[in-house]
């Protein structure tokens, strides 16, 4: 059965796939956005911003999902959304808040799940992720980066001890079996937008013309593996490219994620589609025999690892889809309905974007979608959450982070 409008109803199954990412990929062609802001949200979602990691699962899968609870008539949601083995953590809105120095940060408020109160909360944080399990988050405070990591008790809501570190942290992201963490630093504020690195953007005056705006600063200098255990943390220099196509990006992030088995880590290249990855200590190694590790769409892998998500198909027969992909011969397995698929349910279902396609129209209702369950072989949808905006630009869009349960 399904959860309809909050209480429980009972159907389908999921996991917490390997380096998933939260993304806000351009699903439907747009018109041009204005502001700066809305571009680095943009390709931070897309191209870097890597979050949490959506690992483990039951290698065997299941022909339908268990635990599925829906809120189609919350968003952003107030109580767990969840199916199977994943569940909404957490989610988050950004803003662009200015500086007195005339600077700015694209920063983010984040809404954590409390085991205690059964409800989605607003926090101080300035950036947070949730171990598998969900009963741990590691925190950042303040300004980023920061010297020291909290681990706070998701019943309590209370921080139990705090780790120390010499460099300075920006994100932080829990391996699959959530007994390490990765926590990549920076010399300067990764969602940082500087005056004196300034970026031209088209259409950001309000006549339409182009004009120099601040921008980020490419200041990685590497990152710490944490025992979350012991707190002993080891690190690794591996400092940001300061070249011209990462100040195209429009971000300073670029945080390390888990690669799906916990053995290494990875970055999302600039240069061309793919990734680069590197063993704990930093060392570069080979890419993993898997076609669709040279993509350049952020992938989640499923449970079993066969399969991973892949780009929007739309243009078919004017449906809204998306395709699944064979992960190590990258080629399609299925078309599934959503603009974006963001997590899996399962081995043959998974968490998706979806906008209503009656109302779907590129450059207007394409951004007003919503969460949905879909699986490999029916055209089903399950919405799981209320619809967003039609609007890709307001301070309130939020975006879900995905844990498994």
């Amino acid at each position: 059965m399904l959860c309809r409008g909050g209480t429980a109803i009972k159907p389908e199954q999921s996991p917490r796939s390997d380096d998933s990412t939260e993304r806000e990929q351009r699903s439907l062609p747009r018109r041009r956005s204005r502001g700066l802001a809305v571009a680095v949200v943009a390709v931070v979602a897309a191209v870097i911003g890597v979050s949490v990691a959506l690992t483990g699962g039951d290698p065997e899968g299941q022909s339908e999902v268990s635990d599925v609870v829906a809120r189609p008539d919350q968003s952003p949601p107030r109580e767990l959304i969840a199916a199977g083995q994943v569940a909404v953590s957490a989610y988050y809105t950004t803003q662009l808040v200015q500086q007195p120095d005339g600077d700015a940060v694209n920063g983010r408020e984040w809404s954590l799940y409390n085991a205690a109160t059964k409800r989605y909360e607003k926090t101080d944080w300035a950036w947070l992720d949730v171990a598998p399990g969900m009963k741990t988050a590691a925190v950042l405070e303040g300004d980023l980066p920061v010297s020291r990591i909290g681990l706070m008790n998701l019943s309590t809501g209370k921080v139990q001890r705090w780790i120390e570190v010499e460099k300075g942290v920006g994100g932080v992201q829990f391996s699959p079996d959530g007994e390490r963490l990765v926590a990549t630093t920076y010399s300067h504020h990764p969602d940082g937008l500087f005056q004196d690195a300034p970026v031209r953007v088209e259409g950001a005056s309000e006549g339409g013309e182009s004009q120099d705006m601040p921008g980020p600063k490419q200041s990685r200098t590497g990152f710490y593996v944490i025992d979350v255990d012991s707190g002993q943390a080891e690190f690794s220099e591996r400092p940001a490219k300061k070249d011209s196509l990462a100040a195209m990006a429009g971000t300073g992030r670029q945080d390390f994620g888990w690669s799906r088995d916990g053995e290494l880590l990875w970055e999302q290249r600039l240069d061309r589609p793919g990734r680069n990855y590197y063993d704990v200590n930093g060392r570069l190694k080979p890419l993993p025999q898997q076609k669709t590790d040279l993509l350049l769409t952020p992938v989640v892998t499923s449970p079993d690892g066969k399969l991973v998500t892949g780009g929007f198909a739309g243009g078919e027969d004017g449906r809204i889809v998306s395709e699944v992909l064979d992960a190590k011969t990258g080629k399609r397995s299925a078309v599934v309905p959503g603009q974006q698929l963001l997590a899996w349910a399962d081995n043959t279902h998974l968490v998706a974007w979806r906008c209503d396609p009656s109302q779907c129209e590129p450059g207007k209702g394409e951004f007003r979608n919503q969460l949905v369950l879909v699986g490999l072989d029916s055209d089903e949808v399950t919405p799981l959450s209320g619809f967003r905006k039609a609007e890709v630009d307001y301070a309130g869009r939020w975006t879900p982070v995905f844990t498994r349960r």
